[in-house]
């Protein structure tokens, strides 16, 4: 599956009814964003049973500012609607890949229980 454009109308709908999604917040002026732009379309046809976002943060300037997107590209990893990995940066295709098999692997029990567990500020 190629990647899909999110928006603030869509983002939690498809956070919460997907397994593993990864989102990818940039803007058509940043050149870190162009670079990283084709290693995510890439991995998203090499992991089609993932789903893969971009949320173009100058259409989306309100969603980006109420997730607290200070940088770009940032990319976004939420599992069973968690977010599980958050880190501004284009990564190169080791490193994505790395990402990818990093948030499959996750025993979602612990993190759960983690975050039940978790001081609240």
């Amino acid at each position: 599956m190629a990647t899909r454009t999110l928006t603030a109308a869509d983002l939690e709908s498809t956070v919460m009814s997907t397994d593993i999604i990864l989102v990818d917040f940039w803007a058509a002026w940043c050149g870190p964003c162009r670079q990283f732009a084709p290693v995510f379309e890439k991995a998203s046809e090499e992991h089609p049973e993932l789903v893969f976002g971009k949320v173009d943060t100058e259409a989306e300037q309100l969603l980006a500012a109420q997730l607290q997107i200070t940088s770009i590209p940032t990319l976004m990893a939420f599992r069973e609607g968690i977010l599980v990995f958050n880190q501004p940066g284009a990564l190169p295709a080791a490193g994505l890949k790395q990402v990818i098999e990093a948030v499959k692997g996750l025993d979602m029990e612990q993190v759960r229980s983690q975050l039940v567990s978790a001081p609240k500020d």
